[in-house]
């Protein structure tokens, strides 16, 4: 990334030599001779970062710090000082300036300190931008994604959410298959009807019987009152079924009837009820070896599976952690009165590089005790947990089978970074690459450029 910085000060000598200086470090230096050139100058926009001299005539560096921080907050300003005004450069430091320097100025310290202000500010556009695209990326609103996995299931949602199809929802605990019968319900035609949802794998059959098709008052011991079920309540709108895979015989058998016949009796009952009920169930399960074992009826599947769609683990669309961590790590701040600007680099290519068996959930408890345990504003490694710290797989990449070519170099790059702690001068000689290629593919990659964790 290019950056434009301006340097304001009324002293010629200084005001040259500081951009002479800046210069040589390859950075695009402007400048003004006042507070109030320097305040035109910055209107025009595309300045990076400020160094401004405190005292000068007309409108002061205090003045100038105010107006950029009411206009541009994001833009880092450095106050220069002499010995006799440190008080005001603290006063200015309260008031949004990055940091402050006093006179005769130290360069090599001023470059320190642009340098790391620069950073920030990459990082921080760089973490602005992946929330814009989390925002775009949500035309499902909780699901997100813009991986070309994800495309394909937002591809299927759109198709089959406006027909009456029944839809079978596959994938492994964790990937968020809910959501995606949230999504099926949302964008269909009884999104004003009425949304229920059973956790088959929590009730016994006996109970789930009764959960699903009511029962009579009577019915059975406890039976103190009729209850309506579940197939009642969501008349006229989707009975969601999730780990459909853990229901018996004897509820297959009148989970079948109802969608082939759309009728059904309560416990104990003798009326038979007509519902006109969209069905979508979710298993972890692999259906069809269930039926060679004989625990599912094939007829049953069939009848659920008019339209399957299958949700991809988190390791094989890692495109989306970005998107995922922002908006996880946007939900825990609030939620923890914190301010957290962004993620270093060598936590984001540990988040990278892990396999995530337990997919998206554990992606999000992941981030969630990251910014608990997080003491400042910028998570690191240290605030993950011990798992993620601690993984490591030396010396072995692993790499699916029908993963891209371009994904697998991605792969490849981020996770031997990850093994390396953030040193790219290591990671460009063991990938046999020129560092220069390694910056690109690291931009190419929206990991932010920084040489903190390069050795000497």
């Amino acid at each position: 990334m290019n950056f434009k910085l301006l340097v304001v000060d009324d002293e010629k000598n200084i005001r040259d030599g500081l951009a002479a200086s800046l210069r040589m470090d390859k950075y695009d230096v402007e400048t003004a001779a006042d507070g109030n050139e320097g305040w035109k100058r910055f209107e025009k926009g595309d300045i990076d970062l400020v160094i401004t001299d405190l005292k000068m005539p007309g409108l002061s560096g205090e003045e100038l710090l105010k107006r950029i921080g009411m206009e541009s907050p994001g833009v880092p300003v450095i106050v220069l000082t002499g010995h006799g005004t440190v008080e005001n450069a603290v006063e200015a430091m309260r008031n949004g300036a990055y940091d402050f320097l006093t006179k005769p100025l130290n360069l090599d310290r001023l470059s320190l300190l642009v340098k790391r202000a620069l950073q920030n500010r990459e990082l921080a556009i760089r973490h602005k931008r992946l929330e814009e695209e989390l925002e775009r990326s949500r035309q499902f609103k909780t699901m997100i994604g813009t991986s070309a996995p994800m495309m394909k299931v937002f591809d299927t949602i759109s198709r089959v959410a406006p027909t009456k199809a029944s839809v079978l929802i596959t994938g492994e605990s964790g990937v968020g298959k809910e959501l995606v019968a949230d999504a099926v319900h949302e964008m269909s035609p009884r999104k004003n009807k009425a949304l229920i949802k059973v956790h088959c794998a929590a009730l016994a059959s006996s109970l789930l019987e009764s959960e699903l098709f009511g029962h009579e008052k009577g019915a059975f011991t406890g039976a103190s009152a009729r209850k309506r079920g579940r197939f009642e309540l969501a008349n006229e709108g989707t009975l969601f079924l999730d780990e459909i895979g853990e229901i018996d015989q004897n509820i297959q058998i009148k989970l079948l009837r109802v969608l082939q016949e759309r009728k059904f009796e309560r416990v104990g009952g003798e009326e038979t009820l007509e519902v006109d009920v969209r069905l979508v169930a979710a298993t972890n399960k692999n259906l069809k070896e269930e039926i060679e074992k004989g625990t599912f009826r094939e007829d049953l599947y069939y009848r659920l599976n008019v339209v399957n769609i299958e949700v991809p683990p988190l390791r094989e669309r890692k495109d989306d952690i970005p998107l995922f961590i922002a908006s996880f790590m946007k939900e825990f701040a609030d939620e923890n009165g914190k301010t957290i600007e962004h993620i270093d680099e060598r936590c984001r290519a540990a988040l990278y590089s892990y396999g995530w068996p337990g997919n998206v959930r554990e992606l999000r408890n992941c981030i969630e005790s990251a910014v608990v345990m997080c003491k400042g504003n910028i998570i690191t490694l240290n605030d993950l947990p011990p798992t993620l710290r601690n993984n490591s797989d030396e010396g072995w990449i692993k790499i699916h089978m029908g993963t891209s070519l371009a994904e697998s170099e991605k792969i490849i790059i981020m996770d031997t970074l990850s093994a390396q702690k953030g040193n790219k001068s290591k990671t460009a000689e063991i990938l046999n690459i020129g560092r220069k290629t390694l910056h690109r593919k690291l931009a190419e990659f929206n990991i932010a450029d920084s040489d903190e964790t390069e050795e000497a």
